[in-house]
């Protein structure tokens, strides 16, 4: 008798679709339910067929199957992350391995459960966080670097959002990396006068487990957040002075096109005014590129693109509906490029 059940009338889909360089084929993430593995396949744009397979979880000796894929922006490396697990909503650790598609080798990351893993632009070195702290390995080496030394559960954190940021921005990364490598951008998150909420966890166990983090209640301290640059040829880290702006949150750090210049959006706390501020990382040096405000509130968004040039595309509300907007590299309007259909419907 043929059985029928979830799995038998589950819906196709594409899951982490992503376009290659060439314009012409496409890389999906594709689960094998019958072996439990999973694969990197690249399909044809035209005809929609598949015609490569870039990586598949049977060469990974540890893992059945991995969870998500990047792919170094030449493409011959890829991120894998297997055996994740879940912290909040968008934060987790997992083990991390990194495969050479020309030599077809494998490569794990840490022997520790990793957070957030970033390839560098040439694909040569992973960024991520552990224990509070950032490392870089080399992956020609195999040698890693730990650039950051407080990190310190419930007190410090380096390069990771503490539940704040990743409930209310939306984002878990907080480290970046410049254009060609050479330096890292980072924000630090001082949860020293945050008030500890401790919660009960129940699992699988006879007796719950307790979880002990910073979280901060309407009218408590949130973490105090600074700005930081590292310059992997020196080793050395500098302080960015943000004093001078509404900096009470840091949402969103973008390095532009320029290697040596690190865009960062910082907000008061009633997040009704937005600075646009782009740090020169050989001077040291911050200017107000770009402030956004509103009355009740400004909304912090992924929408910032660099161009070749450094000008950008920046989204706002200012006048009543979200439009694109194209400034130039120093915050001059160039155009509006969308505006406000009126008419009968």
């Amino acid at each position: 008798m043929k059985k029928y059940g979830a799995v038998t009338f589950r819906t196709q889909g594409l899951d982490e679709l992503r376009s290659l360089k060439n314009g012409k084929q496409y890389a999906v993430l594709n689960y094998n339910r019958l072996s439990g593995g999973s694969s990197v396949d690249v399909y044809d744009y035209i005809t929609g067929k598949k015609v490569n397979t870039i990586v598949s979880s049977s060469q990974i000796k540890d893992a059945n199957y991995f969870y998500t894929y990047t792919l170094s922006e030449d493409e011959t490396k890829v991120l894998l992350a297997t055996d994740l697990q879940q912290i909040y909503r968008r934060s987790t650790l997992g083990t991390y391995y990194v495969y050479d598609v020309g030599t077809k080798k494998m490569m794990l990351v840490s022997e520790n459960k990793i957070q957030e893993p970033l390839l560098n632009p040439a694909g040569t070195k992973v960024a991520y966080g552990y224990d509070n702290n950032i490392f870089i390995k080399n992956l020609s080496t195999g040698v890693t670097t730990q650039i950051t030394k407080d990190g310190l559960k419930n007190s410090i954190i380096n390069g990771i959002t503490d539940w704040v940021y990743e409930e209310e921005f939306a984002f878990v990364r907080a480290f970046e990396w410049n254009k060609d490598g050479s330096k890292i951008g980072y924000i630090k998150f001082d949860e020293t006068s945050v008030p500890r909420f401790s919660m009960d966890v129940y699992g699988t166990g006879l007796y719950p487990t307790q979880q002990v983090f910073k979280y901060p209640k309407a009218g408590d301290p949130n973490a105090q957040v600074s700005l930081h640059l590292y310059d992997l040829e020196s080793e050395k880290t500098s302080n960015v002075d943000l004093s001078g702006y509404n900096n009470y949150y840091i949402p969103r750090i973008k390095w532009t096109q320029d290697t040596n210049v690190l865009s960062v959006q910082t907000t008061n706390r009633k997040q009704n005014t937005i600075d646009l501020i782009f740090v020169d990382a050989n001077k040291n040096q911050t200017s107000l590129v770009l402030q956004e405000k509103d009355d009740a509130y400004v909304d912090v968004t992924d929408n910032l693109t660099f161009f070749k040039d450094n000008s950008f595309i920046w989204t706002s509300e200012r006048d009543g509906w979200n439009h694109i907007y194209h400034f130039n590299k120093s915050g001059d309007l160039k155009n509006q490029i969308t505006q406000r259909c009126l008419g009968s419907y």
